[in-house]
């Protein structure tokens, strides 16, 4: 019965509208419950998902032909001619900003979608019921564990001092080329610093801070390596963590 009442919340908890407090006792309780953590990554999985399908939307590109057409019409009239001009420049400007736009378009869903992944997969870390693969909060002993499984190599920031605790690491995946997910932990927030390189990307990976749902998102580039930091904590306490981890 006690279950049944935490699966009626589990799709406010995935799409992040449970308040603050909630969050945190969905998280106790799937750390002691297999089958509520499983539902939840499958409704992650399920979402993300409808997000890809969603994305595959492009403008109907016969919009171009019609217009080239329109300008290449031959004219009946002289009054007609006359008007070509003025026609032919109005359909270049249609065809232009249909262009910018288009870019524009494409542009900003990548980006929303990298954002929906990063959250998405933070999420799948802390539905697991066992969220890191090397538990450890020595610097020292979470960086050798990636050797031989990650094809690039980072540091890690020395945290005596500050807020953070660095609670461990796991190998996460991002177009199917694997990163580091190391998890530090605040008070009582988790946050999750991703890290792969930018081939695996495919696009910018410096994105303007960005929020998502209950999320806060702050990314950068440095040696050819992606950075994201992702957590439910204020953007003050994530600027500190990624100030931290930029050195």
């Amino acid at each position: 019965m006690a279950c049944e009442l935490w699966r009626e919340k589990l799709d406010a908890y995935v799409d992040g509208e449970l308040p603050r407090e909630d969050e945190q006792a969905f998280r106790e309780h799937f750390k002691s419950c297999d089958n509520c953590a499983a539902d939840a990554l499958d409704r992650v999985q399920m979402k993300r998902s409808i997000q890809a399908a969603a994305m595959r939307y492009r403008p109907d590109p016969a919009l171009r032909a019609r217009v080239r057409s329109s300008i290449a019409a031959p004219s009946s009239t002289k009054r007609t001619w006359r008007w070509a001009p003025s026609f032919a420049f109005a359909a270049a400007c249609v065809v232009l900003i249909a262009a910018l736009w288009t870019s524009h378009f494409r542009r900003y869903t990548r980006e929303q979608q990298l954002v929906s992944e990063l959250v998405d997969l933070h999420v799948a870390t802390l539905a697991s019921a066992s969220p890191v693969d090397v538990v450890s909060t020595d610097r020292h002993t979470v960086k050798p564990w990636f050797e031989g499984k990650l094809p690039f190599t980072f540091d890690l920031p020395e945290l005596q001092g500050s807020p953070f605790t660095l609670i461990g690491g796991r190998t996460s995946y991002l177009n199917q080329s694997p990163g580091a997910e190391l998890i530090f932990r605040i008070r009582q927030h988790n946050i999750s610093a991703f890290i792969f390189q930018e081939s695996a990307i495919e696009q910018n990976c410096r994105l303007a801070s960005a929020s998502d749902f209950n999320f806060h998102l702050e990314s950068w580039s440095r040696n050819g390596l992606c950075y994201f930091v992702v957590g439910d904590v204020n953007a003050e306490d994530l600027g500190k963590l990624a100030a931290l981890l930029k050195g």
